[in-house]
């Protein structure tokens, strides 16, 4: 047994060192796939948090007329000064969508494409620009300027 096991050493050894390798590349490999489906779970998850923070906040403006100023394109705020609760209310827009933001550049979530016009759409509406200009310096400069890009 002992001559037969040296005369084979080499293969027994090819044979035990390639089914190692063999294993830690099937293990390697079904880890990524599952870290890949834990990734997209993650991701789903953000999205619905995000979808429902958003629900939350435009809950608020359906149900309360104090807000109806918001989304009035002709509305003169030199006139008519933006009230505390559109103040609130547009703040909260400028958080989630700073929220919004930051998880998307970590990708964290699936990318919003449209996002920049929903923000160029909303954002230059009289109640909200006036709001996001007094809010500006408050912002990190990197969200401020994707806000401002999108007003473009």
């Amino acid at each position: 047994m002992g001559q037969w096991l040296a005369e084979n050493l080499v293969e027994i050894f090819t044979i035990v060192f390639g089914s190692g390798l063999w294993f830690t590349a099937f293990s390697i490999h079904k880890d990524g796939q599952a870290r890949k489906e834990e990734t997209k779970t993650r991701k789903a998850a953000n999205l619905l948090a995000i979808t429902a923070n958003h629900r939350e906040i435009w809950k608020e403006f359906l149900d309360n007329p104090k807000l109806e100023r918001v989304r009035d394109a002709v509305v003169d705020t030199a006139g008519q000064p933006v009230t505390n609760a559109e103040h609130v209310f547009v703040t909260l827009i400028i958080l989630h969508t700073n929220s919004v933001y930051y998880v998307m550049k970590d990708e964290l979530v699936v990318e919003y494409e449209g996002i920049r016009r929903d923000i160029a759409q909303f954002f230059s509406l009289p109640v909200p620009n006036t709001v996001w200009r007094k809010s500006k310096p408050l912002q990190n400069q990197d969200f401020a300027a994707f806000v401002d890009d999108s007003l473009k």
